[in-house]
Parts: structure tokens; C-alpha cells; sequence
């Protein structure tokens, strides 16, 4: 997004996603997290960055949208006059993904004045704990057979054990009926088969514990295959509902990202 006043201004935001072919809920999660930092920073032109080759490759071909990679969206902004830049990626973890983005980065440094990065979502324990007690204030407590499933997106990378750390705290907090498993991480959905049987689970809400409610959350959750989340519950005998809501919609987790944003630290 480009400024376009006839005077530029010399310091810009550039929020980095790792983007979504979802166009309803780009726009309710990418989308109002941008919105929101924009309300934050009105003084601020804002640019939009995402990681995914592959999902901007597909949104071109598909729908002749074009969205930058992080380097595209750099040029740009250097070519707008923007001598001073924070970059705030809308990840969840501190995994690959934000390596790679800080890979870009070092790249262009030299090229600006300086650069400013915040965190992803799940950064700090502070972080960790603001994350579980937003999920124990939208979770209502339901009858003792109830178990909220969320899908995490989860990674090789060491960042996977936050999971884990939220889960810890979610049980510290009361909220042994809410668990986060992973697609690609440690913890899956036959762990959480597991810890539901502990828990003499026969109903589940399955949410997906991502920014957007994309790919996964459509397909691996909540598709009619006899591998997704939803599918295997059932052949567990636990019947399950679903909620399509990215972690993206939720004015708490962007109010996150705004505290994040705020206290982004020198990075170049």
C-alpha cells in the first residue's frame, strides 16, 4: 500500500504475513491485523509484505493479484523515499519462517537508515500467557465431556515447544479442556487423541490456532478426507463442531501485535 500524498513520509510499517489464497478470510485476519496497526500508526504509511512464494505464485496465475515478497515490498518503499522502516510479521511462532524474513532484511539493510523488527505472536512467556488467557476468555466452559481442539500449525524448528508451553499454561489455568495440536509439529492429532481419551472426551469444538482460517483449517481440519482433524475425532467416537475463525479475527491478538509493533527493537 502506497502513499499517496505528494510528500512522502521517511518512516513506513511493513507488515510481513505469511499469506492466505482465502480471499474472506484474508480480509477478516491479514487484513484487520493491517487495519489495526494502520488505526495505531496514522502517521505511518503501511506496506504489506508475505513470505509464501508458492501462495503469491497461485494468487497471480489465479486471480491476477499481486502481493510483494518481502524484497519486492522493500524496493518499494525505498523507491517511495522511506528511509526508516519497522517490519512486524504477523507469525505465530519464531520458526522458519521469520528466519527467512530476517535473511531479507540483511539484504537490504545497508539500504535504509535504519530497520526496526518486532515479534512474532509468541515471542515471550509474557506473550505465551496473554495468548492462553485470551483462549480461556473465549472458550466458555462446557459440560465436563467438552474439549476445545485447536490446530496449530507447528515446524522441525525449535520454536515448536511454545505449543507445548501453551498448553502447560492453559492446564495451570483451569483450561484442561482447551489443547493445541500440530499438523507439522511435535504434538498431533493422535496426542491429542490421546490426551482427549484422558479426559473422557465425547464432544469438540476444533478451531484452527492460526492467523488465517486457510488451507489447514478448510482441509486438514475440517475436510470430509478420513485424515482430517474432524474425521479422525469421529472414528474416535468424539463428535465435533467447527469454528472457522483465524487467530487474525480476534481484537486481542491484534491488539498484540500492535504492543509488538510499538516495541519493535533496532535490527540494522
Amino acid at each position: 500500500m502506497n502513499q499517496t500524498s505528494s510528500k512522502i513520509q521517511q518512516e513506513a510499517i511493513l507488515v510481513v504475513s505469511f499469506g492466505t489464497s482465502y480471499e474472506e478470510t484474508c480480509q477478516k485476519t491479514i487484513g484487520a491485523i493491517e487495519d489495526a496497526i494502520r488505526s495505531a500508526f496514522p502517521d505511518k504509511p503501511l506496506y504489506r509484505a508475505w513470505t509464501s512464494k508458492r501462495i503469491i505464485k497461485k494468487l497471480k496465475i489465479t486471480k491476477n493479484i499481486h502481493v510483494d515478497t518481502v524484497s519486492e515490498a522493500l524496493h518499494r518503499m525505498l523507491n517511495d523515499g522511506i528511509t526508516n522502516i519497522i517490519v512486524q510479521p504477523t507469525h505465530v511462532i519464531n520458526g522458519i519462517e521469520t528466519n527467512l524474513l530476517m535473511e531479507d532484511i540483511q539484504k537490504h539493510g545497508s539500504q535504509f537508515q535504519s530497520i526496526n523488527l518486532g515479534t512474532p505472536l509468541l515471542t515471550s512467556m509474557d506473550d505465551c500467557n496473554a495468548v492462553a488467557d485470551i483462549l480461556s476468555n473465549f472458550a466458555e466452559k462446557n459440560d465436563d465431556d467438552h474439549l476445545y481442539v485447536l490446530m496449530g500449525h507447528g515446524t522441525e524448528h525449535h520454536a515448536d515447544k511454545i505449543y507445548q508451553t501453551i498448553n502447560d499454561l492453559l492446564i495451570q489455568k483451569g483450561r484442561s479442556d482447551i489443547v493445541i495440536g500440530t499438523v507439522e509439529g511435535k504434538f498431533q492429532i493422535s496426542d491429542v487423541v490421546d490426551y482427549a481419551s484422558t479426559q473422557n472426551t465425547r464432544n469438540a469444538t476444533l478451531l484452527p490456532f492460526m492467523i488465517v482460517a486457510g488451507d489447514h483449517a478448510n482441509n486438514d481440519m475440517a475436510g470430509d478426507d478420513d485424515d482430517s482433524w474432524k474425521n479422525i475425532l469421529a472414528q474416535n467416537d468424539i463428535s465435533s463442531s467447527v469454528i472457522l475463525k483465524g487467530l487474525g479475527e480476534y481484537p486481542e491478538i491484534r491488539e498484540l501485535f500492535i504492543d509488538h509493533c510499538r516495541n519493535a527493537k533496532e535490527f540494522i
